[in-house]
Order: structure tokens, then C-alpha cells, then sequence
């Protein structure tokens, strides 16, 4: 009987997983087609701050249970303010494919050895094969996107990826210390967003800003409603398992977001497809248990 319930919560955490990574590459895929979208993200992150919010209210019990967790949070907060400015960035200069790809695909090469030699996640054949894939495929897609615009999206979403590991780590740090899913990451959305409005009201010009970060509002709300479901599912299957799996197998995310920029008309070459699909299959190796 015990065997068959851990079988359930397994199958419940892969679900919940692989959808989360669905709908990140769909509000990201969203995100990309705002017309302007280092000012669309802060309108996106209010509505997930909102939605996150409400969904907190909701809960029972304290939103953390130690000064840790809170801590935790907070700098999760640090990171993913780092993630969201470097991902605008880079989906507004380089491919939807290319940039989700590098961002995501450069987090698990950090998130990696941090799990082995700090939290002390198992090494294995299948972790290490799945690293190498990852090296590989990131390396062949950028091969030919070294200038220009291009290279500076590229630059761009390997910050969004140092931001990425940063609030991965940090959010499962709080998790262990008892902190709340929605809690947690409204904390976090917290404490990125006044950053962001800040960066990009002086750089646009307030008045843009104001005037850009209304701009399709359908899309943002959409958009919104949907990172902030995916995050939730991300959240909850940590809690529930605990595992570092559960943080790269949410990356197979990159292969839902080359289908999305497909379906957007992004057409991406030979070597930066082949690329892609190494740094997928890298990521279901490091997910491949002991």
C-alpha cells in the first residue's frame, strides 16, 4: 500500500512539474509579443503579485514559520529581480527560442554543482551526461550569435540564468524551513518589483512608462494569471517532494518554448535546433534518478 502512494505522489510531482514548464514557455512566449516587454514584465509580475497574493490570503497557518525562511525569500527577491531585467532584455534583442534556451539552459549548469556540493544531491552517470549535453547544446546554439544585437540578447539571458539559479536555490532553501508556496513567492515578486518599476521608469522616462505599461492589457493579464499558476504548481511540487529533479525537469520547459516560437513564426536554424535539442534531452538526463 505504502509502495503505491509513493508511486501517486511521484506521478502527482511529474505532473505537476512538466505542466509548470508548459505554462512558463507559454508566459514567457506571451511576453514576447508585448510591444514593448521590459515595461510589459513589471505589468505581468503585478498581476502575478496579485493573483499570488490572494491565492496566500487563502492558506492556513503562517506564511513562514522562521526568520530563515523569510530571509530566504527576500533574497529570492534579489534574484529574481536579476532574471526578470535580463530576460525582457534578452527577448527583446535576440529569438524567443534562443533566449528561453540560454537563460534556462545556463540555470541548470549553475543550479548542478551547487545541489552536489551544497545540499548534497546525488551525482550519477545520468546527472553528469546530462550536464555535458547541456555544455554542448548551449555552445552549438550560440556559435553563430556572437555580434551585434544578437550577441548582447545572448548576454543578456545568461544573466537572466545567474538570476534563474539564484531564486531556484533560494526558494528551495525556504521551502525547507516550512514557508508557504504563494507566500513565498509573492515575497519574492515583492521585493523584485519596486527594482524593476525603478530601472525601467529612469531608463524609459516615467511618462513612457506609465503610457507602455498599459499597453495590452489582455495580454498582460493573460499572461500574468498564467506565471503566476506556474510558479504555483513549481512551488508545490517542491514542497510536496523536495527533490532537486524537480528543478531541472521543469527546464525540459525550453522544448514547449521552441514549439511556441515555431507557432509565432520564429525560425530557427540547423545548428541552433540541434542545440536546443541536446540542452532538452540534457535536462531530462539531470532529472533521471540515482
Amino acid at each position: 500500500m505504502g509502495r503505491r502512494r509513493g508511486a501517486a505522489l511521484e506521478t502527482a510531482a511529474l505532473v505537476l512539474v512538466l505542466s509548470s514548464a508548459f505554462l512558463h514557455a507559454a508566459w514567457n512566449a506571451l511576453l514576447k509579443r508585448h510591444p514593448n516587454p521590459e515595461v510589459g514584465v513589471v505589468s505581468v509580475m503585478s498581476v502575478v503579485i496579485l493573483a499570488s497574493g490572494i491565492w496566500a490570503l487563502g492558506m492556513r497557518g503562517p506564511a513562514f514559520s522562521s526568520t530563515e525562511g523569510l530571509v530566504w525569500a527576500l533574497w529570492a527577491g534579489v534574484c529574481e529581480s536579476v532574471y526578470l531585467a535580463g530576460l525582457a532584455r534578452s527577448l527583446r534583442q535576440a529569438p524567443l527560442g534562443l533566449a528561453y534556451t540560454v537563460s534556462r539552459g545556463g540555470a541548470m549548469l549553475l543550479v548542478w554543482p551547487v545541489s552536489v556540493l551544497w545540499l548534497g544531491e546525488a551525482v550519477s552517470p545520468w546527472t553528469v551526461s546530462g550536464v555535458a549535453l547541456i555544455c554542448v547544446g548551449l555552445a552549438v546554439m550560440n556559435l553563430s550569435h556572437s555580434a551585434g544585437a544578437m550577441g548582447t540578447g545572448v548576454a543578456w539571458a545568461a544573466l537572466s540564468a545567474v538570476g534563474i539559479a539564484g531564486y531556484h536555490l533560494s526558494y528551495k532553501m525556504a521551502l525547507g524551513t516550512g514557508a508557504q508556496p504563494p507566500a513565498l513567492f509573492a515575497t519574492g515578486l515583492l521585493v523584485a518589483l519596486p527594482v524593476l518599476i525603478l530601472e525601467r521608469g529612469r531608463q524609459q522616462g516615467w511618462a513612457a512608462f506609465r503610457r507602455e505599461a498599459l499597453l495590452a492589457p489582455g495580454l498582460v493579464l493573460t499572461a500574468g494569471l498564467i506565471s503566476a499558476l506556474s510558479f504555483g504548481l513549481l512551488l508545490t511540487a517542491l514542497a510536496g517532494g523536495g527533490a532537486g529533479a524537480v528543478l531541472t525537469l521543469r527546464n525540459t520547459s525550453i522544448a514547449f518554448a521552441l514549439v511556441l516560437a515555431a507557432l509565432q513564426g520564429e525560425r530557427l536554424g540547423r545548428r541552433q535546433l540541434s542545440g536546443a535539442a541536446l540542452v532538452a534531452v540534457g535536462a531530462v538526463l539531470l532529472g533521471v534518478p540515482e
